[in-house]
């Protein structure tokens, strides 16, 4: 316990400060990057343009050696077997159905529906159902072998793709995503949100017409594949991108000062 909490933060952030000022850039193989996986105001293109794109670098990370981290475990509920299914062994598959029960558990324990799910603003964008949502989201996870569980405030530890204990909270998510350790999050969107997060934070549009309306919110529209663009090349896109924001660039929402923190709190969050 100390008396002052502020100040005692304060010394730490200055210490870590310290840290970093010693910090070098150099050249890192795209196997080093740790890349989490999260949507918000998904909408009803969603499943069909913005996440199975970013399934594809999951899979380009995950055959490079990299990690990509999908999280959200409320948002898998009722497509939790498309997941299971690429267990890579027993044990992933034993600690993947326990954070999954576990958090319905949660739910339960706290007086809520399991099955909340779609949001107003969801259905409002043209997702009927949940199952379409969790499908919609697992996709983001693209088809790589699931290799490690984590639970809440744990880091990464093996390449490959990783399922991360978090709730659907945006911020909540994130900044497990981000103390999780990881480079990039890659962010789906159908409805928009002009937040950022500890890690650079690309939003990716599921339409054109978000992406039009919302420019200094919005890195990358995946709208074009409905415009015919051939998924593997905005995939290549993107990646490309990925790279270039790894490497330095900033993303909008850096550019608009926008970083928001979110500790899991006791009680429910969704």
């Amino acid at each position: 316990m100390v008396e002052d909490e502020f100040e005692d933060g304060m010394a730490a952030i200055e210490a870590l400060i310290e840290i970093a000022e010693r910090d070098q850039r150099v050249a890192t193989p795209v196997s080093e990057l740790v890349v989490g996986l999260k949507c918000g105001g998904s909408d009803g293109f969603s499943g069909v343009t913005a996440n199975p794109l970013v399934g594809r670098i999951a899979d380009k990370l995950a055959d490079a050696g990299g990690t990509p981290v999908l999280t959200e475990i409320p948002e898998i509920f009722g497509a939790e077997k498309v997941l299971l299914a690429r267990a890579a062994s027993q044990a992933v598959f034993d600690s993947a159905v326990a954070v999954i029960d576990d958090f319905k558990r949660y739910f339960i324990d706290n007086h809520q529906p399991i099955y909340e799910n779609p949001s107003p603003g969801n259905v409002a964008g043209g997702i009927t159902t949940l199952e379409e949502k969790s499908l919609g989201a697992v996709q983001k996870g693209g088809r790589s072998p699931l290799v490690e569980v984590l639970r809440y405030g744990e880091r990464v530890g093996r390449h490959g793709l990783t399922l991360l204990e978090a709730p659907g909270n945006d911020a909540v998510s994130s900044t497990a995503l981000t103390a999780a350790g990881a480079t990039v999050i890659l962010f789906t969107t159908g409805r928009g949100t002009p937040l950022g997060f500890p890690a650079p934070t690309l939003k990716i549009a599921s339409n054109t017409g978000l992406a039009g309306r919302k420019p200094g919110w919005i890195d990358f529209d995946a709208g074009v594949v409905l415009d015919g663009q051939p998924m593997d090349v905005a995939a290549d896109a993107l990646m490309a991108l990925v790279i270039e924001t790894a490497s330095g660039k900033p993303t909008k929402a850096e550019i608009n000062g926008e970083r928001e923190i979110a500790i899991w709190k006791q009680g429910v969050t969704l």
